[in-house]
């Protein structure tokens, strides 16, 4: 089920990405995965660059961060984390492209 949730997510996405013109960062909590999938999509560049993606948790402390390579040709790249473990209340992902700063909130609430 998880690879089912993640490949439509990335077709969905590749799809949105290829007339995609501007940038942009979201975030899909999927609880029955323990998955939360962060991506980061802007116009496709004919170089390779690298991002920053941060994680910061409700705390305002950054959790995690990763530099990560974009590749030429590509519209958009991706994070993952496990949902079981992680504080409780609204999270931010970060993503520093350049100068430019993008961000995107999303929350972990307790099991109801």
């Amino acid at each position: 089920m998880k690879k089912l949730l993640l490949t439509a997510f990335l077709i969905i996405s590749s799809c949105v990405a290829s007339d995609y013109i501007g940038s942009e960062v979201d975030c899909l909590v999927i609880k029955e995965e323990n998955s939360i999938i962060c991506k980061y999509m802007t116009e496709r560049s004919i170089e390779d660059k690298f991002v920053t993606m941060e994680w910061i948790n409700p705390e305002g402390e950054i959790s995690r961060t990763r530099k990560v390579l974009f590749p030429s040709g590509h519209g958009s790249v991706y994070d993952f984390r496990y949902l079981s473990g992680r504080e409780l209340g609204v999270w931010t992902f970060r993503v520093t492209d350049k100068e430019q700063v993008y961000n995107t909130t999303f929350e972990i609430k307790a099991e109801e």
